[in-house]
């Protein structure tokens, strides 16, 4: 099945996160929530948002290579996917980008966000 816009939508995305937030853990959802987060942003140009899709379609899948439920290495292959789409799209993970990110973390986690601290 081919991860893209198709697979893709807020909705698969905030009901995957929001129950799984503490099993998933903090580096997982951070780069999920920066890919997110770009995405949301109007200034992040059509060939970004594509990877990001592609990254966050394969994310919201579920279906993976390693099922998400494997305790320790459930995310490693969402977490492979994502730090490569992160890697293309680097420019685009603005500082508004983090701040979103990680104030969503905070809530989920509790403690100060980088900027608080």
């Amino acid at each position: 099945m081919k991860a893209d816009s198709r697979n893709f939508t807020p909705i698969k995305f905030w009901k995957k996160v929001t129950p799984n937030a503490r099993s998933i853990g903090r580096s997982v959802l951070e780069k999920a929530l920066y890919l997110y987060y770009a995405l949301q942003n109007p200034a992040t140009p059509k060939w970004a948002r594509r990877v990001i899709y592609g990254a966050l379609g394969y994310f919201v899948l579920p279906l993976d290579a390693i099922p998400d439920v494997a305790p320790l290495i459930g995310y490693t292959d969402d977490m492979a996917v994502m730090a490569g789409a992160l890697a293309t799209i680097t420019f685009y993970i603005t500082p508004e980008v983090k701040a979103q990110a990680h104030r969503k973390i905070a809530a989920w986690f509790g403690g100060a966000t980088p900027a608080d601290a």
